[in-house]
């Protein structure tokens, strides 16, 4: 049975999946839709992605999509580690600019569920990590947001100086808080 662990903010878990090891290796059901919404989970999944980065400090976000294409994701890594973050951008939200991480790794084999109303990003921790994660909408050129990983109204405690981080010019570029569309 899947473990599911509530993390500060409300809608963001981290679920560790049972794995089941011998001489020859493991094995372990990362996702099963009938034991996913046994644990309150019901979500239906549509699409997965599958990143790699080269070198440890590679920054991918804040990302997310406004509705009606917005996303939940179901984020794990299968080589090396990354700080997953996650920022409440629901402006009704009392938790409204407030972030989570969670360190995401194949040693841990745990993975963080990052429900709609949230931006989403990591950094590599190691080199040669893969992140793998499923996403309950369609990628939408139109939708997609993001928003600065170094806004200062966030605060996020990356765990590498900013200078040694690589992003793309998208996310370098991405507006701070203030300026985004976000959730209502």
């Amino acid at each position: 049975m899947i473990e599911v662990r509530p993390l500060a903010l409300e809608g963001v878990l981290e679920i560790l999946p049972p794995k089941f090891g011998d001489d020859r290796g493991f094995f372990s059901e990362t996702y099963n839709a009938e034991r996913f919404a046994a644990a309150g989970i019901a979500l239906q999944f549509v699409q997965d992605n599958h990143s790699f980065s080269a070198a440890k400090g590679v920054l991918r976000g804040l990302h997310y999509q406004l509705p009606p294409r917005a996303q939940d994701k179901l984020v794990r890594v299968v080589k090396g580690s990354i700080l997953d973050v996650v920022v409440d951008i629901r402006k009704s939200s009392p938790t409204f600019g407030k972030w989570v991480s969670l360190e995401v790794s194949a040693a841990k084999w745990n993975q963080i569920l990052v429900p709609k109303g949230f931006a989403h990003g990591f950094v590599t921790l190691e080199e040669n990590t893969e992140v793998i994660y499923k996403v309950t909408d369609y990628y939408s050129p139109q939708h997609d947001r993001g928003i600065r990983f170094d806004d200062p109204s966030i605060g996020i405690d990356w765990p590498l100086e900013a200078s040694t981080l690589q992003l793309s010019d998208k996310d370098r570029k991405a507006p701070l808080l203030d300026g985004s569309d976000i959730f209502p």
